[in-house]
């Protein structure tokens, strides 16, 4: 029986494969389509860039690896000993980018989930991965703000903190927006643990991490067409909808019910 590579393992396994720098996210995708662990946790992209920027910070020119972009990263020596494509950060990435501000302030979200993906109750099961295969996390009780949404025009901004996010939600399917929106994006401030759980809410955060959070917040909510990039990578804590296996459930009897009357 093979032995699971550890994720060091795999990273590296991965950079020396590929002739040039790759982002974590990249990296973490290969890892996960070459099957390199068979345990991915719930936030595999945070992992591997957390695997990463932990050993540059620590060992510095003695990790095995060099940041030559924001979030982009490659081997500092080959397989053979011979140099890697780039030795030493480019003129624009300083170490203090290895800080993400925003993941301080909005540790995950979702964008556009779709209402009927949900068995609604009054703590409903919202479900979301941060890649296929990673460990689903349940969002019911997550806090922040949420946008509910008619189509792609936004028709209420909201927020959870007394009552949690699946809570607020549930109460718009019975209130006087009920039969007004489809789809809900929401930005949370309760961290992911590896495991899939929310962690607790920090009880202060830095004044200066607080504007690059809102910013990002503001350019991955409304599109702005001027903004030619994301909210600062928040794409790093980007979580994609998963059904709930009550819907799908419910789904499969509907599609079997009507293939019966056929015949």
């Amino acid at each position: 029986m093979n032995r699971e590579l550890t994720w060091h393992e795999a990273i590296e396994k991965v950079l020396s494969s590929s002739k040039t720098p790759l982002h974590y996210r990249e990296i973490t995708d290969r890892i996960m389509a070459r099957s390199m662990r068979k345990t991915m946790g719930a936030t595999p992209a945070a992992t591997v860039n957390g695997q990463i920027a932990e050993s540059i910070k620590h060992k510095g020119d003695a990790s095995p690896y060099v940041r030559v972009a924001k979030g982009t990263f490659a081997l500092r020596k080959t397989p053979a000993g011979s140099s890697s494509i780039a030795l030493k950060l480019t003129p624009e990435v300083t170490d203090a980018d290895d800080d993400e501000p925003q993941y301080d302030i909005i540790t995950s979200f979702g964008m556009f989930w779709k209402r009927g993906a949900i068995d609604w109750k009054l703590s409903p099961k919202i479900w979301g991965m941060q890649e296929i295969g990673a460990i689903p996390v349940d969002f019911c009780k997550q806090l922040g703000i949420y946008l509910l949404y008619d189509g792609r025009e936004v028709i209420y901004v909201g927020r959870s903190t007394e009552r949690p996010l699946g809570t607020r939600l549930y109460e718009h399917t019975i209130d006087r927006l009920a039969t007004r929106w489809d789809r809900f994006s929401w930005f949370g401030l309760l961290p992911v643990s590896e495991a899939g759980e929310l962690t607790a809410l920090p009880q202060t955060y830095p004044a200066p991490k607080l504007i690059p959070a809102l910013e990002a917040v503001l350019v991955e909510a409304l599109e702005p067409r001027q903004n030619r990039k994301r909210g600062d990578d928040l794409a790093a804590v980007e979580y994609i909808q998963h059904i709930d296996p009550t819907i799908e459930k419910r789904q499969i009897k509907a599609t079997l019910e009507a293939a019966l009357e056929k015949l």
